[in-house]
């Protein structure tokens, strides 16, 4: 099963921080550095921006380990909850709500990252980078994992 969840964070944390990335620049200009550098800035602060490398290295790691907590959760979940067989687009939902629930309600808040102002549109493509590039291939790969298994 180790096997199934590493292979499914690779991909969906390498779709998850390639639509950051591309959304930042595409809205802002916004180099991946400074989002790889952002997200390191939740433990580091503002220090995290001065950093080169490493700091950018720090970022992509934490991003690869929220995306691993997604998808470990999600495989432990699926087999023990029934409603989770059924589909696909509703289990993406589902982790996409809950994985931006937990990073704007929780992470954000005990970071040293100053939370922004709602902002609904902001919100919903955000939900929706985390539907298609999270949710999808966690619950595709964890509904192939569990199928296989049983054949």
């Amino acid at each position: 099963m180790w096997r199934a969840i590493l292979k499914t964070t690779l991909i969906a944390g390498t779709l998850d921080i390639i639509a950051a990335c591309l959304q930042a620049y595409l809205v802002k200009e916004t180099m991946p550095a400074v989002v790889l550098k952002f997200i390191a800035s939740g433990v580091y602060g503002k220090t995290a921006f001065e950093g080169g490398y490493e700091m950018m290295a720090i970022g992509l790691f934490f991003h690869f380990v929220i995306a691993f907590a997604c998808t470990v959760i999600f495989f432990f979940l699926y087999p023990k909850l029934n409603f989770l067989k059924h589909s696909i687009l509703l289990n993406s939902l589902l982790i996409a709500l809950s994985a931006w629930t937990v990073t704007t309600q929780i992470i954000i808040p005990a970071s040293k990252i100053q939370p922004g102002v709602f902002n609904l549109g902001k919100a919903l493509i955000a939900a929706g980078i985390l539907f298609l590039c999270i949710g999808l291939p966690v619950s595709w790969f964890t509904k192939k994992y569990y199928s296989n298994k049983s054949s």
